[in-house]
């Protein structure tokens, strides 16, 4: 839970012009183009708040690979504010690969939550020549994502999660909170407890 106390000496200036600084949490939910364009912007307005920590709720199922890179490109962009991912219910697919790119240290599941890896996949229809090209497309994306995660969790090897989810002959991984921790992909098993204060004074003499 996210509490906003907000204490105001105001006696002139109009409060909507205010509230663009009120800290915020961005909420994931779907990877697709409008959910990726929303996500970029709200990520902005939250840097531009200086606000010390911006949590990405994340409670998915995943979507679309492409969107999920642009919303990652998106955490990197922001600098010295520390990007903290949060997992409710569940982060699976592109919303796995998402929590990872959270800042060490602020990286979070719920104990009951549930994170689920896999390979990327795709359909392909067309002539020979189309099908693949597609194939060698999602063979980037496969290795991209894996690289992502195991950077984002400080492994070494950038195949480190591409050989565990094959070691499970390529079918979905699902791992518990306990389990995630163990990869260093969650570092806390709880919900932090976000207390936001702004005290608000404008005179005019």
């Amino acid at each position: 839970m996210i509490r906003t106390e907000i204490d105001s000496n105001i006696r002139a200036g109009k409060l909507e012009e205010m509230l663009i600084t009120v800290p915020r949490a961005i909420v994931v939910n779907k990877f697709n183009e409008e959910a990726a364009y929303k996500f970029n912007r709200e990520l902005n307005e939250a840097k531009n708040s200086r606000q010390p920590v911006i949590p990405v709720i994340i409670d998915s199922y995943g979507g679309e690979v492409y969107s999920l890179l642009s919303m990652v490109d998106a955490i990197h962009n922001v600098e010295n504010i520390p990007v903290a991912t949060i997992i409710t219910g569940k982060s699976m697919s592109c919303g796995a690969v998402l929590f990872s790119q959270g800042t060490e240290g602020y990286r979070f599941m719920a104990p009951n939550s549930t994170l689920m890896i896999h390979d990327v996949s795709a359909g392909a229809l067309g002539k020979t020549e189309e099908i693949n090209a597609n194939a060698k497309e999602v063979t980037r994306l496969n290795d991209l994502i894996y690289e992502l995660m195991a950077k984002g969790s400080g492994k070494k090897d950038p195949k480190y999660f591409w050989k565990l989810v094959h070691q499970q002959g390529r079918a979905d991984w699902y791992l518990t909170s306990q389990e995630a921790k163990k990869h260093n992909l969650a570092n806390h098993l709880y919900l932090p407890s976000l207390k936001i204060k702004i005290n608000y004074s404008v005179d005019f003499g």
